[in-house]
């Protein structure tokens, strides 16, 4: 599948990202791919390729932009227990940075983007996301109901909080299908019964599940969180939501 590295006009610069695609010509169903915290490197690449080959276009951008091209920082090839500590104490400002307004604008700027290339067809889109990317895909689609149609977040951080601007509060504005794959801790019972509830009274239709021996990051084959059933459990689930609301695409 083709790769091709994009740069994404915002309000407040240019972000890099790149794409992949089905070659052969044609137009295919957008996807915007939010990474995990530890932002755009190899293996979004490869999942990136993975849905690709399955006839989506997938936009994947660099989240941490205002701070630099990708890598932003310097990542290690596997990123370990041991690793973690430096890596998240040079993430945790960017990560911080982030706050709701620049998702926001950055969400405009991405959907726009996706939606103007001549390989993606006209209809609705889909926003998934990877741990603080579940934040911002669901977010994306709260946003903009008239054009995402699917919202799939796996080992989700930040969904419950005590903000007033908190994820789950934002669940009235969707009209997208949701999956969430949650890690077996990455929310407490209390926290996870929160999002069950919201969902339900704002009437999303939705499936929040706990993959079953996972922990958070389970889907990144560069970490230590990695499990090989957890990730197939998780295209077994993302790739028919797909399929159910990107059909007419």
């Amino acid at each position: 599948m083709p790769i091709k590295n994009v740069r994404i006009p915002t309000t407040d610069g240019t972000a890099d990202g790149f794409a992949a695609f089905p070659d052969g010509g044609g137009r295919h169903p957008g996807v915007l791919l939010y990474p995990d915290a530890f932002g755009v490197r190899p293996v979004l690449e490869e999942m990136a390729r993975e849905l690709a080959g399955h006839g989506y276009y997938v936009l994947v951008p660099n989240l941490y932009y205002r701070h630099g091209p990708a890598p932003v920082i310097e990542l290690p090839a596997y990123i370990g227990e041991e690793e973690r500590p430096a890596v998240f104490a040079q993430l945790m400002p960017l990560i911080q940075a982030h706050a709701t307004e620049r998702v926001l604008r950055d969400a405009d700027a991405y959907l726009r983007f996706l939606t103007g290339q001549p390989e993606v067809s006209a209809g609705p889109v889909a926003a998934i996301g990877y741990c603080m990317g579940a934040m911002l895909a669901l977010r994306t689609a709260a946003a903009h109901p008239d054009q995402v149609a699917a919202v799939a977040g796996f080992h989700p951080a930040f969904l419950v909080t005590d903000a007033p601007d908190s994820p789950h509060r934002v669940f009235p504005e969707l009209s997208a299908q949701v999956h969430l794959g949650l890690a077996e801790g990455d929310m407490t019972p209390e926290s996870t019964s929160k999002l069950n509830q919201a969902l339900d009274a704002a009437g999303v239709d939705h499936s929040c599940e706990i993959y079953p021996d996972t922990i958070h990051g389970f889907t990144m084959s560069d970490t230590s969180a990695f499990n090989p059933a957890g990730l197939q459990h998780h295209w077994d689930r993302l790739l028919p939501l797909l399929g159910r609301t990107l059909a007419d695409s």
